[in-house]
């Protein structure tokens, strides 16, 4: 399963979201955005769990948790909306 995650701290790094997600199981991949121009985080990332179990219980226990000071928001990512 696919997972949004937003309103991450700036500080939060693809390492630290594999770590926070991998408490609930295998995570396959974890990346945080960046703005392509100064490298900062844009505050929201995208994380892959192969078993659904595992990301929907993560889903359940760390939406809208503290982390690094800010209520994450996480749920199941929906497809990428198609640009004018």
């Amino acid at each position: 399963m696919n997972l949004y995650i937003g309103n991450l701290a700036w500080g939060v790094t693809d390492q630290e979201l594999q770590e926070l997600l991998s408490q609930y199981g295998n995570v396959a991949s974890a990346k945080v955005v960046t703005d392509k121009i100064t490298k900062r985080s844009r505050g929201f990332g995208f994380a892959e769990m192969p078993n659904e179990d595992e990301a929907q219980r993560a889903i359940n226990e760390l939406n809208g948790k503290p982390v690094k000071g800010r209520n994450i928001t996480i749920n199941e990512a929906r497809p990428r909306e198609p640009r004018a």
